[in-house]
């Protein structure tokens, strides 16, 4: 299960940190993404890390602005978010993959096989 927390109202230009917690199963045998759904609109792709963390994807519309640090140790995923604008609004979904070998991460939502159910973020102008 993947409990996903950490989201809110904050003003453009701000910071937001979002955490994914994954119980009953050791992390460090998934890869993980976080995906957004703005309103209207499809799911998006935003950040990916492999199991061991060296290796990370960004979508070009978060690319030095977000990043995905991961602590396997916890369990956790966060999505640290800076610079934030209200195009950033959306609802941030995790989600986790199990991976028996090598060191990839995946960008598409049908890789994944687990999903956490979703933290509201709100960006103000």
């Amino acid at each position: 299960q993947l409990q996903a927390s950490g989201g809110g109202l904050v003003q453009a230009g701000g910071s937001l940190r979002l955490s994914c917690a994954a119980s009953g199963r050791t992390s460090s045998s998934y890869a993980m993404g976080w995906f957004r759904q703005a309103p209207g609109k499809e799911r998006d792709f935003v950040l990916a890390i492999s199991r061991s963390g060296q290796k990370t994807g960004a979508a070009d519309s978060v690319k030095g602005r977000f990043t995905i640090p991961r602590d396997n140790g916890k369990n956790t995923v966060y999505l640290q978010m800076n610079s934030l604008r209200p195009e950033d609004t959306g609802v941030y979904y995790c989600a986790a993959r199990w991976v028996a070998h090598g060191n990839v991460y995946y960008t598409s939502e049908a890789s994944y096989n687990y999903w956490g159910q979703g933290t509201q973020v709100t960006v103000s102008s």
